[in-house]
């Protein structure tokens, strides 16, 4: 058996470049991923037409559902690893992952069973239009297949960077992403002795994908003796009893909900600009394709300082806690402004990839920018300051936060302004949401009791 490779410890060496060096690949994962969705909407829209693409949007968006719960539980098994890992403490590592994935895998499959009997009616609940919906219903039902996989992908890759390894997912995901947009065509067109699936294929190609991906990742982590591989008695770790349960949905439901917020305000906001005709709408979907990629150094950043707070935390090097916090908010100032300025420059040429020179939606997308775009540095700064807390556990104050911020901050904003600023108050009250966030979650982040929380110990029974 090969021997495993020395981990990363986040504990030691220098801050900055060791942030910077584990959020890097993080990036390099969090872009693929977006590229690969985009290509294979590419490829769904150009060959099926747009009821295809129509009724991909309406499965994605449950899915998006999902996973944000997903995420929630991840993060939480996450923190639990990382501050077992900065403690040397390998078994209560082992027994986070564990009882994670034994929650995780089989609550997917009882919700992907679920899924595929409710599908048509999530599908009329969400009013999907008629000529889409049994395009929809089968897309729909195999992403339900391939929940439970598609859910193990990301709880072990989110595992993996609480150990401090962050490349390993990036390898994995790259190869994921390939196959998914390598087979989408083939599996859609058909060739050779492989039958014209159509939509049913996108869906196929992905399934194939992810399992692939997912087997190999597995085989690696084993085969590389890596930190979270479970063996012998450890394998009981796969069945966590009710305080196993009760510390990860203690933690991983508020962090998931948290990603929810996010989304029903962006539907909110949503159904607002839609309001104002179908220039300003288009307009507004191609400026949140832009602001989707400004984002990801502010997530990748913020994962990072999360992973390597957290592990500092365990270790008891509070010294250096502060530090990986000015650190990331220096980075992310840095990266993020960056990003903001080139898209500002060469806004006009971007935004005729999807709207064409001509289009009447141009000129107010690139207005959505200028007045707006500049506030995902502020976002930035709050998704540091959420990691450093999140790393000893602190979730619902960042929810009560983002709670306050979307709903009676950045909505009140937008419906109380719209009669003396038009439909200008949608788009400053981006910002303003923005600057209300990073208030609070500094506030949160200085005075807050967060530092206070004994230190974060799966359960060993029970």
């Amino acid at each position: 058996m090969a021997s495993r490779p020395p981990n990363r410890d986040l504990t030691q060496g220098p801050i900055a470049r060791t942030l910077a060096l584990f959020a890097l690949p993080t990036l390099g994962a969090n872009i693929l991923q977006s590229l690969n969705g985009s290509i294979n909407a590419i490829w769904v829209g150009r060959f099926l037409g747009e009821s295809a693409l129509a009724a991909t949007s309406n499965a994605n968006n449950i899915m998006f559902l999902l996973f944000a719960a997903v995420f929630g539980f991840g993060m939480a098994a996450t923190i639990f690893i990382g501050q077992s890992m900065g403690r040397r403490d390998l078994d209560s590592a082992r027994r986070a992952f564990g009882s994670a994935v034994g929650l995780i895998f089989w609550t997917s499959v009882v919700v992907g069973i679920a899924g595929w009997f409710a599908a048509p009616a999530i599908l009329r609940l969400l009013e999907t239009p008629g000529e889409a919906m049994p395009l929809a219903l089968t897309y729909l039902r195999i992403i339900f297949l391939a929940l439970p996989p598609a859910m193990l992908s990301v709880l072990i890759t989110m595992a993996l960077r609480g150990t401090g390894d962050a490349i390993t997912p990036l390898w994995f995901g790259a190869l994921a992403s390939l196959l998914d947009v390598a087979l989408n065509p083939l599996l859609i067109l058909g060739a050779g002795p492989i039958p014209r699936l159509g939509i049913a294929g996108s869906a196929i190609a992905s399934l194939i994908a992810t399992c692939t991906a997912l087997v190999a990742l597995i085989a690696y982590i084993y085969a590389r003796d890596l930190p979270i591989r479970l063996r012998g008695a450890e394998l009981a770790y796969l069945r966590p009893g009710p305080a196993s349960i009760g510390a990860l949905v203690a933690k991983g439901v508020p962090i998931g909900a948290q990603m929810i917020v996010i989304a029903v305000a962006g539907l909110t906001m949503f159904g607002l600009v839609n309001r104002e005709g179908v220039d300003t709408s288009a307009a507004f979907g191609v400026t949140l394709q832009l602001w989707a990629y400004i984002q990801m150094p502010a997530m990748a950043i913020g994962a990072a300082v999360s992973a390597m707070a957290a592990q500092n935390i365990g270790a008891g090097r509070w010294d250096r806690v502060n530090a990986i916090a000015r650190a990331g908010l220096l980075q992310n100032f840095a990266i993020t402004g960056a990003m903001v300025l080139v898209l500002l420059v060469f806004d006009r040429a971007v935004m005729a990839l999807f709207l064409g020179n001509a289009s009447p939606a141009l000129p107010i997308a690139r207005h959505i920018q200028l007045l707006a775009s500049w506030g995902f540095i502020l976002f930035g700064g709050t998704m540091v300051f959420f990691g450093v807390v999140r790393a000893n556990g602190a979730v619902l104050g960042p929810l009560l936060i983002l709670l306050v911020a979307m709903f009676p901050v950045r909505l009140g904003f937008a419906l109380a302004l719209r009669p003396m600023l038009g439909v200008d108050a949608l788009w400053w009250s981006f910002p303003v949401g923005s600057v209300m966030t990073v208030t609070l979650a500094g506030l949160f982040y200085a005075y807050g009791p967060w530092r206070r929380a004994p230190a974060m110990r799966m359960a060993t029974a029970g």
